[in-house]
């Protein structure tokens, strides 16, 4: 006798996903709404949306039917459950998240909140020594799901800083995922002119750590200059860290 099984909708709106396959004894592979039910009490923000989107980055690559239909194994889901636990605790940048995972990142490290080591609290910043700005204006509204306007606004503001050259602007992967995440903070009314104080705070730490090391950067050694850009990222992650603490701590206080 054939075993019931239940049709997970997709939740997009198209027709019935595929019932879950099984991959191995006592597992099976789910459908992308079954994988975002799961894991939307964690991520209330998960959507199938962003799913796919992080599919298109190459970050996850879940098997699919003959129909097309997206199956994700029981290790595609901890893949995607270690990814948004970085974006979400550690603000990594999709960029530094591949290669997070690309040097075996554990899903049980992410979630016992990494080494107690200060060094590994580099993780929780975007590396000092990025790539060249590479996408233009609608390069970073395709991607993020910004308002064109909201981008603008941000520069406006000196939230971001384009690069401009032959006319056009572009920018980096950094100034890319600011505005990712501007445009969350933008679900709840947050505009421009409100983040001016993320950036004045961000420009008077970056002041302090440049005075901190500012002899060994621009010491004519290369090998001092490499050390003190290291050091520059470990401050810059320990900063961080403790900013994200003291933040904690008087949130606690408003919900006492």
């Amino acid at each position: 006798m054939t075993p019931r099984v239940d049709i997970e909708a997709d939740q997009s709106g198209g027709a019935p996903s595929p019932p879950a396959v099984g991959s191995s004894p006592g597992q099976k592979s789910l459908t992308i709404g079954a994988v975002c039910k799961q894991l939307e009490r964690e991520f209330p923000e998960i959507s199938i949306s962003k799913i796919r989107y992080l599919e298109d980055q190459k970050l996850l690559s879940p098997r699919r039917t003959r129909g097309g239909y997206r199956l994700y194994a029981p290790a595609d889901v901890t893949r995607l459950r270690t990814i948004l636990r970085l974006q979400r605790d550690e603000f990594l940048p999709l960029r530094v998240i591949r290669q997070e995972l690309a040097a075996g990142r554990a899903e049980t490290e992410v979630a016992k909140g990494g080494s107690s080591d200060p060094r590994a609290l580099r993780r929780a910043t975007v590396e000092v020594k990025g790539k060249g700005a590479s996408y233009r204006l609608n390069d970073v509204v395709d991607e993020t799901g910004a308002e064109a306007s909201l981008v603008r606004e941000l520069e406006e503001y000196g939230v971001i800083k384009g690069e401009r050259r032959d006319g056009d602007v572009f920018y980096d992967d950094t100034e890319r995922e600011i505005v990712r995440a501007v445009c969350e903070l933008a679900r709840f009314g947050v505009g421009g002119r409100n983040l001016r104080v993320f950036r004045t705070s961000a420009d008077r730490e970056a002041a302090l750590l440049e005075q901190i090391l500012a002899p060994a950067l621009r010491s004519r050694n290369s090998e001092r200059r490499k050390e003190a850009v290291e050091a520059l990222e470990n401050l810059a992650a320990i900063a961080s860290h403790l900013k994200h603490l003291l933040l904690v701590r008087d949130l606690r206080k408003i919900t006492s």
